[in-house]
Order: structure tokens, then C-alpha cells, then sequence
């Protein structure tokens, strides 16, 4: 039984989706060959991604091909309520609600997970996570999973590591389709829209702060540059730190960043990037967003702890007036910018992300009982036939190699 806020906004929440089905024309061609294949007949699919409209269309595709679908979020703030609606009104299961608590969150992973599901298509690693530890009556009958992000490859690769991983999940986040364009081109376009619609105020000119040069980062820190602001990257690994100086960075530490930065973004991927000792440095006005998966990257707790007072100073922004008399802005509380503040990634990019998870599943569903637990690439062939059906949607050819040309290269 779904369990969604209010179903009468599903009107809105369809307009939304068909907007997006009109801008991802590789998930409308894989839809037309499920739709005819029915790769998923007779199986349920659990998904746990950022519940907006792009997703709401990836659900519905899948449903097309068959699956049974039980559909939550992947963050507190991500959902939008009325794209919810709409997929429950076209009679799928969905447990999200925008603004749920920690508690709320947990229990809607879990209503989703209830069913037994066959493929897990995750954002995170949450619903890993739970069949694993809680709910591990259910993992006899998974197949496998997808995951779309890099925390949740971390997690998997840890669980790798360790041997317990019970099932084959595919890293749909390190295919080229997925992180060389949704990473840089979808992260850096929809970090800047979420802090520019919260905000309203001007980049031009400003000291920015990115913490973390890995694919999100570099297109958050490219972005940053194109909207005039005055870069600074700080970073722990020697070699992006390196690739970031050459770009046209600064690359300092925190502690030398902290007293800089205007406005900082932290996408690293990992916990405490901006604790108690950064905030004592920070400018009055200075203003905190994170674009990591979770809502660690920023010390909420240790601002939390250290604030005199707090106050809401904008929707989706708040004020924390620190011992030293200095206030500090957080949006979002510190959780993911470019969804708790925004609709997330162009409908564009997540077409090719969202075309390499439906395949996925498809890959996984096609090759049931071959594939041992663990952590598995994407095949290349549908990494590439997800590159040429994307040239083909905008209308590019490019060269192909002559016979000679091959046999030159030993292909």
C-alpha cells in the first residue's frame, strides 16, 4: 500500500514527467523495446533514487518491461511530492514524502523492500544496506542490483572487500555514459541552479570554495569559473590536486579556505570536510551547501552544537550565529544542493544515466544465475551503444575505422 502526501497533486506531478519523456529520447526507445520484449515479466523491482520527475519516467519505463515497481527516495528532501502522486495515480507502489524524518525515511525503505524484491536499482547504498543487516530473509531472492552513484560504489567495494556482499551489483556510476557526463556536465549545471534559485544572489566575483575534485567536482568548480567566481579547490589527493591547479585553481586546505570562501559546495563523498575548527574561520555572510549523496560533508551537528541561535533566513536557508559573532548560512541543511534545492540533473544528461540503469537491469535479468556477488562493471558494448544511440539523438555521425585502420591498431 503506498504511502505518499497528498495523491491530488498527481496532475502536477504528470505534467512534470511528460515534460522530461519529451527530452530523454534513449529511455523512449528502450521503453518501446520493453514494452515488446517484456524483459522483467513477472519480476519486482526495488528503486531507491532521487524521487523527481526524470525518475518518475526510468519507473515507468521499467514497469513497461514488465516489473512490478516499488519506488522510494533517496534523501529526506529529494522527493517532490506531486511526482510522487502521479506515479501512484498510474498504479505503481511509492513510499516517499518530501521532508520525512530520519525515522520516516528508514520506514519507507523498508515498506519498499517488503515485497521481496528481484533487481535493486539503489542511490547510496541504502537499500544494500538494509537486506544485509535487517532484512536478509529477502536476499534469496535477488538477483542483483544497480547502483547510480559514487558513495554508494564505495559501500559496495568496502562490502566487496570484506566478502559480504550476497548478490551481483553492477556500478552503473562508473561507465563513461554515466560519470564522465552526469558527474561534471549534470552536477556542475544543477549545483549552480539549485544554489541560484535558493539564494538569488550573484556568483560574479565571489570566492567559491570546492571541496573535492573528483567528475562532480571538477563540473561544480568548471561551472563556478563560467559564472565568474574566483575558484578555490581543496582536496586530499595528490593527483587531482595536481589536475585542479592546471585547470586554473587555487588549491589550498580548508583552514587557509575557510576565511576565503563566500560560498562553499563540499562534493568529496566523505564526513566532516567543514567541522568546528573551519567554522570559527569563516567570514560573516559566508554561506554552506553540499552536493555529497549524504549529509555528512558539512558538520550539521557541530554547527548545531556551537551556534548561539539559529533561525530560518530564507526558505531552505538557515542562519547560525556562532560565539564569535559572525553568522553563517547553510541551504538545505546540508544536504544534497542540487535536489533539496533544486529538480537535480537536465533532463539530458540523466537520460543516458537512466538508459545505462535500465539496461543494467536488463543485463542482470538476462544473465541470472551466471554472475557471482560482487561489484561488476557495466558491459562495454552497452556503454557504447548508449554513446552512439546519444550522437545519434543529437543528430551527430562521427568516423568509423577502415579495415586497415583496425588491423594498425590490432583490434
Amino acid at each position: 500500500m503506498s504511502s505518499i502526501r497528498d495523491i491530488h497533486l498527481a496532475p502536477e506531478g504528470e505534467k512534470k514527467i511528460q515534460w522530461v519523456s519529451r527530452n530523454m529520447p534513449l529511455l523512449r526507445a528502450i521503453a518501446e523495446d520493453f514494452q515488446r520484449d517484456k524483459p522483467f515479466s513477472g519480476l519486482k523491482i526495488t528503486l531507491s533514487v532521487h524521487l523527481e520527475a526524470k525518475t518518475a519516467y526510468l519507473c515507468r519505463v521499467l514497469a513497461m518491461g514488465g516489473a512490478e515497481m516499488h519506488v522510494t527516495g533517496s534523501n529526506p528532501l529529494s522527493t517532490q511530492d506531486d511526482v510522487a502522486a502521479a506515479l501512484v495515480q498510474g498504479g505503481l507502489e511509492v513510499y516517499a514524502h518530501h521532508g520525512c524524518t530520519g525515522e520516516e525515511y528508514a520506514s519507507d525503505l523498508r515498506a519498499a523492500l517488503a515485497a521481496g524484491p528481484n533487481i535493486i536499482i539503489d542511490d547510496g547504498g541504502d537499500l544494500v544496506n538494509l537486506l544485509h543487516t535487517e532484512l536478509t530473509g529477502l536476499l534469496p531472492g535477488v538477483i542483483g542490483g544497480c547502483e547510480e552513484t559514487t558513495t554508494g560504489i564505495l559501500r559496495l567495494k568496502a562490502m566487496a572487500r570484506a566478502g559480504t556482499l550476497k548478490f551481483p551489483m553492477v556500478m552503473v556510476n562508473d561507465a563513461d555514459c554515466k560519470h564522465l557526463f552526469d558527474n561534471r556536465y549534470g552536477t556542475g549545471q544543477s549545483v549552480w541552479d539549485g544554489i541560484n534559485r535558493t539564494t538569488n544572489l550573484i556568483v560574479a566575483g565571489k570566492y567559491v570554495v570546492v571541496a573535492g575534485y573528483g567528475w562532480c567536482g571538477k563540473g561544480v568548480a568548471m561551472r563556478a569559473k563560467g559564472l565568474g567566481a574566483r575558484v578555490i579547490v581543496t582536496e586530499v589527493d595528490p593527483i587531482r590536486a595536481i589536475e585542479a591547479h592546471m585547470d586554473g585553481f587555487t588549491v589550498m586546505p580548508m583552514e587557509q579556505a575557510a576565511p576565503l570562501g563566500d560560498l562553499f559546495v563540499t562534493v568529496t563523498g566523505c564526513s566532516g570536510v567543514i567541522r568546528p575548527e573551519h567554522f570559527t574561520l569563516l567570514k560573516d555572510g559566508a554561506i554552506l551547501s553540499n552536493a555529497g549523496h549524504f549529509d555528512v560533508e558539512v558538520d550539521m551537528a557541530g554547527l548545531r552544537a556551537m551556534a548561539e541561535n539559529s533561525y530560518e533566513a530564507r526558505h531552505n536557508i538557515n542562519g547560525y550565529l556562532l560565539p564569535n559573532g559572525r553568522t553563517v548560512f547553510v541551504i538545505a541543511e546540508g544536504r544534497l544542493v542540487n535536489l533539496a534545492s533544486g529538480d537535480g540533473h537536465p533532463a539530458e544528461i540523466m537520460d543516458m544515466s537512466f538508459a545505462i540503469q535500465a539496461l543494467s537491469a536488463k543485463y542482470l535479468v538476462d544473465h541470472r544465475g551466471q554472475l557471482r556477488p560482487g561489484v561488476i562493471p557495466v558491459p562495454a558494448e552497452t556503454d557504447r551503444a548508449v554513446a552512439f544511440q546519444k550522437l545519434a539523438t543529437l543528430g551527430i555521425t562521427i568516423d568509423t575505422l577502415s579495415e586497415e585502420q583496425k588491423a594498425y591498431l590490432g583490434l
